[in-house]
């Protein structure tokens, strides 16, 4: 299988800003609760075209980020055809190789795979994230002195390998799942944004 995907990225959890698993660190309640979600702008899977679609991980972290041992629960957007749905899989569970692979090897346990309407929306630098009626966040970056937003690179650890993040918070962070045992209404917390390509 051969892949190529260009797109954008979403991610909050419930650590202060800014999140300290990104350098490695433990997070800050010593777990972490994180929404991760892929909008793919532009891509091919094996052939097959998964443009305009999203998946989101809604994840638990037991301690250090770089130890593993995550618990998932994966989203597709409920527009993607099985096969889209089939080949994004098959990325994001590591079985394409590439830097996602590394990524998905930090996942211990997949809780669940569905099926969600996802609303993905980047304006300006400002952000928007709903998983049907579960999840929700609103994004917004920090800015520097020129106006420009704020980034980290050379980090230890990214959900975008390769790529500055747009350092943020979340003015609304609302994630609910039983089986993860998330329970989250938050305000003004860890927020990034990037942009990405992948490909193996």
């Amino acid at each position: 299988m051969s892949y190529r995907l260009e797109g954008r990225l979403l991610e909050v959890c419930n650590c202060k800003v800014l999140c300290p698993c990104w350098i490695g660190e433990d997070p800050d309640h010593s777990t972490c609760d994180t929404i991760v979600a892929w909008r793919i702008d532009k891509g091919a899977i094996d052939g097959v075209d998964v443009g305009g679609h999203t998946l989101a991980a809604v994840s638990h972290l037991p301690g250090n980020i770089l130890a593993g041992n995550w618990r998932a629960a994966f989203f597709i957007d409920d527009d993607a055809s099985d096969a889209q749905m089939d080949a994004l899989l098959k990325v994001y569970s590591g079985k394409a190789g590439g830097a996602i692979a590394e990524l998905a090897k930090l996942i211990g346990e997949v809780v669940s795979i569905e099926r969600a309407p996802i609303r993905f929306t980047v304006n300006e630098g400002r952000g928007e994230l709903s998983i049907g009626d579960d999840y929700y966040a609103e994004l917004e970056p920090y800015r520097g002195p020129s106006g420009n937003i704020t980034t980290l690179t050379e980090t230890i650890f990214s959900t975008v390998p390769g790529a500055p993040v747009f350092v943020g918070k979340a003015p609304v962070y609302r994630s609910h799942n039983d089986k993860l045992g998330i329970h989250l209404n938050l305000r003004d917390h860890n927020a990034l944004q990037s942009t990405f390509v992948f490909e193996a």
